[in-house]
Formats: C-alpha cells, sequence, structure tokens
C-alpha cells in the first residue's frame, strides 16, 4: 500500500464547481518545496494538481487561500 503525505502552499484559490450530477468538485495546486538546493543553489518546488469531491471539496473551495499552508494525504484507496 502506497500513501503520500503532501506538505505545500496553495499557488491559487480553489476552484469549487458542481457538476451535472450534482456533485462537488474541487481544484487547486499544491507548490512542495523540495528538501534540497539546486545546483545554482536556489530552491526548487514540484507543482501537484489536487482534486477534492463532495464534502472534501465544500471544505477546501470554503477554508482555503491562495499563499496557505496546507498539508493532506491521499487515502489507502484511491478509487474511493
Amino acid at each position: 500500500m502506497n500513501r503520500i503525505f503532501l506538505l505545500g502552499r496553495l499557488v491559487r484559490d480553489p476552484e469549487v464547481r458542481v457538476t451535472p450530477t450534482e456533485r462537488t468538485v474541487c481544484t487547486f495546486t499544491l507548490a512542495v518545496d523540495r528538501p534540497f538546493t539546486a545546483k545554482n543553489g536556489q530552491r526548487e518546488a514540484d507543482f501537484i494538481n489536487i482534486v477534492t469531491w463532495n464534502k472534501t471539496a465544500e471544505l477546501c473551495g470554503n477554508s482555503l487561500l491562495k499563499g496557505q499552508r496546507a498539508r493532506g494525504r491521499t487515502p489507502a484507496d484511491p478509487f474511493l
């Protein structure tokens, strides 16, 4: 079983929308700093696109803002 734990900052405000089947979906991008510097001495980051659904989407849309630190993990079964 693989698990991923992410800690980073939101690149922009989350986008919340409702699908035609009345499911809430929220999308945002998380910038995660790498734990080391590049050869030129600058820090690098990975940009991870996140999609949440239903109650989690509503919570993210109501509580997250651009620049805010956020953390999360994937469920044990990502197809839930």
